[in-house]
């Protein structure tokens, strides 16, 4: 997975039932794109995010 400032991480729920969750990636911390992320949350949450197999970077 790779990754620059400004482009979107979506996270699928896993749980029935729990909304998707998106954000912008604030900054990369891993070479060359890899995470880690900062993310900034659609809900003013911001994060470190080690993405998993259920969350998609959206390029800008």
């Amino acid at each position: 997975m790779n990754a620059a400032v400004g482009d979107r991480l979506l996270v699928h729920g896993h749980i029935v039932g729990e909304r998707d969750r998106s954000g912008v990636i604030t900054e990369v911390q891993g070479p060359e794109g890899e995470p880690p992320y900062m993310v900034r949350f659609d809900d003013g949450h911001t994060g470190l995010v080690f993405p998993g197999p259920d969350a998609v970077v959206v390029h800008k």
